[in-house]
C-alpha cells in the first residue's frame, strides 16, 4: 500500500486555522479511474469469486505477482472503500450484524439472534415461477425452461398474495405452467445476501496489466 501512494500528487495542508505554515502532504483523495469501455468489455477480464481468506492484496499477488497492484482489483470493480465495499469475512460479518441490530434486540437477546429471527421481517416478496414445456410439433427436440421473477412488495400486498397455479398454451403449442407463491426475508438473510453479492468480482487479464500500470504512472506523473 505504501508504494502505491508514492505516485500520488502532493498538496498543501494547514494543520489548523491558526497556523501560518503549510505542509506538503500526499493527496490521498486523488483517484485513477478505469474507463467504462474497458470495464464493460468481458473479453478483458475473468470472473472471480472472492473467498473468505482473500484480500485485494492477496488476489493481486496471486494473479499479478505483486501485492501493490491491488488498486487494479479495486478500481476495476469500482470499490472506493475497501473496508465496506469488499465482502466481509465470516467472523467480521457476524460481528457487524450483531452490532448493527443490537439496539433492536430484547433483554437477553443478541443483535445477531434478533436478525436471524424469521418473525423480524426485512422484505416481503411475491414470487412468480413460469415453466415452459416446448410441445411444438414442428421442432425435432423438446425442452423445458424455467423463469423465476421475484418482486418486492409491501406488507399489505404480501398479505393478499395467495398461492395460485395456472396453465395455458401458447400459439406454438408450448405449455406454460405459472405458479405464484410468497416469501419473506429476515434481516440476517438480507445482510448475508448483500455481503455475498460482493464476492462476484472481475479480474483484469494479467497480460493487460503492464500497459495499465504504465498508464497509471503516466497520469499521476502529469500532476507532479
Amino acid at each position: 500500500m505504501a508504494k502505491y501512494f508514492r505516485y500520488f500528487p502532493r498538496t498543501f495542508y494547514s494543520p489548523d486555522d491558526e497556523s501560518t505554515g503549510l505542509d506538503s502532504v500526499t493527496n490521498i483523495l486523488a483517484r485513477f479511474t478505469i474507463s467504462d469501455s474497458l470495464r464493460d468489455n468481458s473479453n478483458l477480464f475473468y470472473p472471480y469469486d472472492v473467498q473468505d481468506t482473500d484480500t485485494p492484496e492477496i488476489i493481486a499477488h496471486k494473479m499479478y505477482g505483486n501485492v501493490e497492484r491491488h488498486w487494479i482489483i479495486l478500481s476495476l470493480n469500482q470499490m472506493i472503500d475497501p473496508q465496506w465495499d469488499w465482502p466481509l469475512k465470516h467472523d467480521s460479518f457476524i460481528e457487524y450484524v450483531n452490532s448493527k441490530y443490537s439496539a433492536n434486540a430484547s433483554t437477553g437477546q443478541t443483535g445477531i439472534s434478533w436478525a436471524q429471527d424469521e418473525s423480524n421481517i426485512k422484505n416481503y416478496y411475491k414470487v412468480v415461477t413460469r415453466i415452459i414445456t416446448d410441445n411444438s410439433s414442428t421442432r425435432q427436440t423438446r425442452g423445458r425452461t424455467q423463469d423465476i421473477i421475484k418482486l418486492k412488495v409491501d406488507a399489505n400486498t404480501y398479505a393478499n398474495v395467495g398461492p395460485t397455479s395456472n396453465e395455458y398454451t401458447l400459439n406454438d403449442g408450448s405449455l406454460v405452467t405459472e405458479t405464484v407463491t410468497k416469501q419473506t426475508e429476515s434481516y440476517y438473510t438480507y445482510e448475508f445476501n448483500e455481503n455475498e453479492a460482493k464476492r462476484s468480482i472481475r479480474i483484469l487479464k494479467p497480460e493487460l496489466v503492464p500497459d495499465l500500470d504504465k498508464e497509471f504512472k503516466r497520469v499521476f506523473n502529469k500532476w507532479v
